[in-house]
């Protein structure tokens, strides 16, 4: 095998792997994360839609990500690198919680 054959295979699993990448929507309504619990591969994108018409945020427990506050008809993309397990909750309206698991 050649080092130009190494690299085109290098070159198109790294590409098959964000191509694998998937986009999850969590949905802000009735004062709510929809889905509350969600899994998701590492690698993997999660977008928070507010359809609330209150502003609302998704804000990690523990750090790592936050929305800022989103508005009706706002959103935010969180893109999830490694795995792990993240709790969240909105700044504005603290019993608002959901968790993210990253596998």
């Amino acid at each position: 095998m050649t080092l130009k054959t190494i690299l085109a295979a290098a070159a198109l699993l790294a590409t098959t792997s964000l191509a694998l990448a998937a986009d999850h929507t969590v949905t802000i309504t009735g004062f709510s994360f929809q889905p509350a619990n969600l899994t998701i591969a590492a690698g993997d994108t999660v977008t928070f839609v507010n359809k609330d018409g209150a502003p609302h945020t998704a804000t990690a427990k523990r750090g790592g990500f936050d929305t800022g506050n989103l508005s009706r008809g706002k959103a935010a993309k969180i893109t999830f690198a490694s795995a792990g397990s993240f709790a969240y909750f909105c700044k504005i309206h603290p019993s608002m919680t959901g968790s993210i698991k990253v596998n």
